[in-house]
């Protein structure tokens, strides 16, 4: 899971928190132009932070009870004479009924808080379309990305970044430090030409999610089918016995660990794949192949629905004891042991074998709970590199080593029994190996000094087949430049 997703702001540009131009005095007045949801919530949080509302509205007496009693609620020409920066709360094709207001706008900073239905609904954004209808006027683009409930809380709940655009540097600057004052963080995107990329933010439901989901949810079919062929077809053709009753459970139960473990493994994949594409090229700065750069940017997903399907594996393996049907076993055969005098069934083997199994399962859980914490953004914002890098990579690989000890301690000596391959099937958990223990043999190899020296050098900029330069002491003491390619 990568540092870089936790640790960068939402879109990658810089943020306009350590400006050092000075915050606006407490007592500002600032317009808002619209009365719906986002605009009452506006002004509650502007009010709270200590500025002075005004509130602009085609029918001030009716609105007047929604908004709180320190904001002022009047029409709309009479709130935008009072202040110079103004909060469009309209929807973009109302634009047009402020139009009369034009003389009036002149000079004044518009804020844009609105948001298409559709992903690039319009040819151009609604900045900008806001912006072509007053010319006199100057636009910034923000606060969009935040919900009404985020602005009534305050910058406690919900998202803190405030991305804005503006083709003003000064106007955009004046809407930064009021964002600030609320609370947020402002994000600097940029010119207007960001605005269409602003908008689109609000509409993408979990765009960094997409492919681990569906990743995981196909990992999840593949395994569900090979377990029910094995665990439901097999025992209703071979011997006429009706096992419909395992599917929601035991079924499930045995497909999530799969999902779980090969997921884990998928997230230490790509670094192994790519050390390899270093090694085989002599440089870092060969550009990874675009499937392989996708799949470096989902990491921390894959690991987090790697953790997830991990704790659903414990909390259904906690309820197989509570199935009627499991109770149903232990009755019969208690009975089949009472009919053939059978005082003692303790298998030492099996106890140790079962014991084992569930400390090292318990303690992988606790190492992928571990991982999941840290990539949170509060959590991982409050760690070093160092500290991230020693939990996400190798108390990642130990969790990936464990969980293969807890995979094998299951399987113990029944992958050598015959009645375990149904329809000549190997176990679910023999295929669940071979990505894992490719990743463990991978990073193995890759400690060994010859291999991990090369890449230390390639990472730190050495390249194959270029020319450096080299410093070496003279007789004297005395140190002489030269020149060698670096393939010696």
């Amino acid at each position: 899971m990568s540092r870089g997703d936790m640790a960068k702001p939402l879109l990658g540009h810089r943020s306009m928190e350590g400006d050092s131009s000075s915050t606006p005095a407490a007592g500002r007045t600032i317009g808002v132009l619209g009365s719906g949801d986002f605009a009452r919530s506006l002004a509650i949080r502007l009010v709270c932070s200590g500025f002075k509302v005004v509130v602009g509205s085609r029918n001030p007496k009716r609105k007047a009870n929604l908004f709180p009693s320190a904001a002022e609620v009047t029409f709309q020409a009479e709130a935008v004479k009072k202040t110079d920066v103004i909060f469009v709360a309209v929807f973009r094709e109302h634009y047009s009924t402020l139009c009369d207001l034009a003389d009036v706008l002149a000079g004044k900073i518009l804020v844009d808080v609105s948001n298409n239905t559709e992903i690039n609904h319009h040819k151009e954004s609604n900045a900008e379309y806001l912006a072509s209808l007053f010319p006199a006027c100057t636009v910034v683009k923000g606060f969009n990305v935040l919900s009404a409930w985020t602005l009534q809380s305050g910058a406690r709940d919900g998202n803190k970044q405030v991305l804005l655009c503006s083709n003003n540097q000064e106007a955009k600057r004046t809407v930064a430090e009021i964002a600030q004052v609320m609370g947020f963080t402002p994000v600097d995107m940029g010119c207007m030409s960001s605005a269409r990329e602003i908008e689109n933010i609000p509409l993408r439901l979990l765009p960094a999610w997409k492919i681990p989901i569906f990743l995981s949810l196909g990992l999840f079919l593949c395994f569900f089918t090979y377990n029910l062929i094995r665990q439901v077809i097999h025992p209703y053709i071979r011997e006429q016995k009706n096992k419909l009753y395992k599917i929601p459970i035991e079924v499930v139960n045995t497909t999530l660990p799969c999902v779980a473990y090969v997921m884990l493994s998928l997230v230490y994949l790509p670094g192994v794949v790519a050390a390899c594409s270093q090694l085989y090229y002599g440089t870092k700065y060969r550009r990874f192949p675009d499937w392989l750069d996708q799949w470096l940017q989902h990491r921390k997903q894959i690991g987090l629905l790697s953790f997830f399907c991990a704790a659903l594996h414990a909390v259904y393996s906690l309820c197989l004891p509570m199935r009627r049907s499991h109770r149903y076993q232990l009755i019969e055969m208690a009975v089949k042991q009472a009919v053939e005098k059978k005082m003692n069934i303790w298998v030492e083997e099996e106890v140790w074998r079962m014991e084992i199994y569930l400390s090292v399962g318990i303690i992988a859980l606790g190492l992928l709970s571990l991982l999941a914490i840290t990539s949170l953004p509060s959590i991982a914002n409050s760690l070093n590199w160092r500290e991230f890098s020693f939990i996400q990579s190798t108390l990642g690989f130990i969790a990936l080593v464990i969980s293969t000890l807890h995979t094998l301690t299951y399987g113990w000596s029944r992958a050598f029994d015959e009645n375990q391959y149904k329809f000549y099937l190997p176990p679910t958990y023999t295929l669940t190996l071979l990505v894992p223990c490719t990743v463990i043999i991978a990073k193995v190899i890759f400690v060994l000094p010859c291999i991990q020296q090369r890449l230390l050098r390639i990472r730190r900029g050495w390249e194959k087949g270029r020319y450096v330069k080299f410093v070496l002491p003279s007789a004297t003491g005395e140190f002489s430049s030269g020149e060698t390619s670096s393939n010696v």
